[in-house]
């Protein structure tokens, strides 16, 4: 994907790996020429007794791009298979949103679902003293042939080695992607009915020390690095959390060194939080809105309605805070009217730029999926939209839209926006109104000219969406 985004993911694991007494290397091949090449290459250098391959993306979660990634990861996992006898392992966010369908689409023995850092070293102390699978949590391997599961046991993150050493080349992402990541807390207990977060995090929210979060910036600055975005789904939930990362960012003198963005829900959030959030060195707020409807807020699980929007616009302007909304458009029971009602709330409210998606990705076991099955065989269904065919299980990008809208949807959007370039419009473009972040040529341009931050500010700053 481009702009490339480093996978901190890969940091926090390498980091425990070593604190185990593991010997590690990092083969990225985000930057490579030749995929082939390098790996040959890394497997006869290093001679692996174990591999990991993180898959953080299934696909582009786009309705106008439904690019599918994994047939690019089964390539890797069959490079990796041809120059080394290692076992091969599966992980990352991606994977561990459908682990079990990942793992058949690429033939694997071995994956993580979830978090890593104690399942890796668990599973690399099994294969050294050959003891049996079933004690590494949120381990899948095979078994006669069959796929199985073990328990998932969420990691303290107290516990956890500091994100000090530098196995990613965070600089050189930091100029090919203007930002790099950290995370305050894992997991999410939100009830919205399409989201993947909680199968791919868990459930549980668990969160880091703050003076941890900030001894982790302090090491990324030291690195070169001092745009950031929070790897969080909500990172003001639970508020008191985000209340004292802010306070420990200030105390460790960071509030004027780094400039930092954040996804955020619309409730919690005052003036309080606010101007915390500004002397800690937030540049801006990703409020996911999902509509401007309350009976649409309530189908899809959100647990805010519309008058808590106009509340997180007028605080961010008192306190000279940038901020978005993004709008999931098309769910369960849109009409057009329900369209029309959040982009005229958008309008009145006026924030910088409004991310405009089109159809809710179904993931399998998320609720949505469910609702989908409720309403009948998916491949017939005519309110589904993609890879409906031979994708039961929703592995290849399937997206579901109102059967009121249609494929009209688009169309409607782009006339209900009427050219208000504060929108980010809902198709693959050339100009800088793309909001796919997937090989964004508009977006990887303006890095290499020097912008750093959230990619939906660049884009606002450049000119459009967000010129009003």
């Amino acid at each position: 994907m481009k702009p490339a985004i480093a996978p901190i993911g890969l940091d926090y694991l390498a980091d425990a790996l070593v604190v185990a007494g593991h010997d590690v290397r990092l083969l990225d091949l985000c930057f490579t020429n030749s995929l082939e090449d390098d790996i040959a290459a890394a497997c006869r250098s290093f001679a692996p007794h174990a591999v990991g391959l993180t898959v953080r993306n299934t696909d582009d979660c786009y309705f106008s791009g439904q690019a599918f990634f994994l047939p690019e990861i089964k390539r890797i996992f069959d490079l990796l298979r041809q120059h080394t006898d290692a076992p091969v392992v599966l992980g990352g966010v991606g994977f561990s949103i459908m682990p079990a369908a990942v793992m058949g689409f690429c033939s694997a023995d071995f994956g993580i679902a979830g978090e890593g850092e104690v399942a890796f070293v668990e599973f690399l102390n099994s294969l050294q003293r050959r003891r049996a699978w079933e004690t590494v949590p949120n381990l899948l391997f095979r078994e006669n042939g069959v796929v199985r599961q073990n328990r998932a046991e969420p990691v303290d993150l107290s516990r956890l080695p500091a994100r000090r050493r530098t196995f990613v080349d965070n600089r050189r992402y930091f100029a090919a992607g203007g930002q790099a990541g950290f995370e305050s807390k894992r997991g999410c207990a939100m009830p919205c009915v399409y989201c993947a977060e909680p199968m791919a995090k868990g459930r549980v929210t668990r969160l880091m020390p703050p003076a941890a979060v900030a001894a982790e910036l302090a090491a990324l600055v030291a690195q070169g690095v001092d745009h950031f975005h929070t790897c969080d789904s909500e990172f003001n939930l639970p508020a008191g959390h985000a209340r004292e990362v802010c306070r420990a960012i200030i105390q460790a003198g960071l509030g004027e060194k780094v400039r930092w963005y954040a996804y955020c829900a619309p409730k919690p959030f005052d003036g309080e939080m606010a101007a915390l959030f500004k002397r800690a060195g937030c540049a801006g707020i990703d409020f996911g809105a999902d509509s401007g409807n309350d009976a649409m807020l309530g189908r899809l699980g959100r647990p805010f309605r519309a008058c808590d929007l106009a509340d997180t616009a007028r605080i961010c302007r008192e306190h000279g805070l940038r901020f978005m909304y993004d709008l999931l458009l098309g769910g369960p029971g849109e009409t057009r009217e329900s369209l029309r009602e959040s982009i005229t709330l958008m309008r009145r409210l006026e924030p910088d730029c409004v991310g405009l998606s089109i159809g809710m990705r179904v993931y399998d076991g998320t609720a949505a999926a469910q609702f989908v099955r409720d309403e009948g065989e998916p491949e017939a269904s005519p309110n589904l939209h993609g890879a409906t065919r031979g994708n039961s299980n929703f592995l290849k990008p399937v997206f579901y839209i109102a059967p009121t809208l249609g494929r009209e949807i688009v169309a409607i959007v782009r006339e209900l926006v009427a050219g208000d370039t504060r929108f980010f419009l809902p198709e693959v473009s050339s100009d800088n109104a793309n909001y796919n972040y997937n090989d964004n040529t508009a977006l990887v341009q303006a890095i290499a000219a020097g912008a750093r931050g959230a990619y939906w500010d660049i884009l606002n700053k450049m000119g459009k969406p967000g010129t009003n």
